[in-house]
């Protein structure tokens, strides 16, 4: 049943790709309701609302779960599971990009590859370089395809449509309140950061596994190991160290501005420059890890109708 609930929301969210402009429009609203309501600027204030906030919705469903299963009610047990999935997840989301870039890239539109990377980003590109266009292209692919596909798709496999929301919850609020700086916004984004922490803490490090076994393995663990500690967002060191190696591509390094000075960055990943063909295979290498996962998950639901 979850391996069946994951195959719909994927094709779902292929034909009818949901905007993450909509969901995350929802998400801040409740997140500055919150703040609201329990911000004054101390840390156990940031507690309280992260529990309510995150934890008590997926607490909730959770208990629907297993209130459907309870009853037998396997058909909307699944429908759960599918509409979960598609409302967390997002491989449209960022997939659409990643294609016009390349293509635009390949076609050597270089202009627009950099509008589309600075709108993908966020952030002014003018001044890059077609090798830095690509290669930025690609750090934002690994670590989209991981944010937004494996891991909520680990936290469902593990705790069903309750483990996808939470995990769909905790990083919006540790992007939206533990990345927040503001004096009068004190400590209130701590317990939330710290949170999202621990729950990213596993499937970060599975997902990397997961990169290395279907690219480069020596070289992929041979980076994680050597290099992920160089970049400073630890989860996302670790899946450009074992992406870069199983790719053998070179990615971080150096790149410019939006004042056309290079920006000091470590090196991750090991091989040869960024190019359009290395954005073809990181689309391959991200198949790879889906479809390795979903075999697994196939084996392990044959191997439990067999053992009863």
């Amino acid at each position: 049943m979850t391996l069946l609930s994951i195959i719909f929301a994927l094709l779902l969210e292929q034909v009818r790709p949901l905007a993450v402009t909509r969901s995350d429009a929802v998400l801040r609203f409740w997140a500055r309701f919150l703040e609201s309501q329990f911000n004054a600027g101390e840390r156990r204030q940031g507690r309280v609302a992260w529990w309510v906030g995150a934890a008590l919705p997926a607490v909730l469903l959770l208990g629907v779960q297993w209130a459907l299963a309870w009853w037998g009610q396997w058909l909307a047990t699944a429908l759960l599971g599918i509409a979960t999935l598609y409302l967390t997840m997002g491989f449209r989301q960022f997939s659409h990009y990643f294609t016009d870039i390349h293509l635009a890239l390949r076609m050597g539109e270089l202009e627009r590859a950099r509008q589309l990377l600075s709108n993908w980003r966020g952030q002014a590109g003018e001044h890059l370089t077609s090798g830095e266009v690509a290669r930025l292209s690609i750090e934002e692919a690994l670590l989209a395809s991981y944010r937004h596909v494996f891991a909520p798709l680990f936290w469902f496999v593990l705790l069903g449509p309750a483990g996808a929301l939470s995990y769909r919850l905790s990083a919006f609020f540790g992007r939206e309140w533990g990345a927040r700086q503001e004096s009068e916004f004190g400590a209130f984004g701590e317990f939330a950061r710290r949170a999202f922490g621990v729950i990213d803490w596993l499937p970060v490090r599975m997902t990397a596994a997961a990169f290395a076994v279907v690219g480069d393995f020596e070289d992929a663990i041979y980076c994680w190991r050597n290099q992920a500690d160089r970049w400073p967002d630890a989860a996302a060191g670790i899946l450009l160290a074992s992406g870069g190696g199983a790719l053998g591509v070179r990615l971080g390094l150096p790149v410019h501005d939006a004042e056309g000075d290079p920006g000091e960055r470590p090196e991750l990943g090991i091989g040869e420059e960024a190019d359009t063909d290395f954005m073809q295979s990181t689309i391959g290498l991200v198949w790879r890890t889906l479809v390795m996962a979903l075999l697994l998950l196939a084996l392990v639901g044959v191997a439990g109708w067999v053992g009863t």
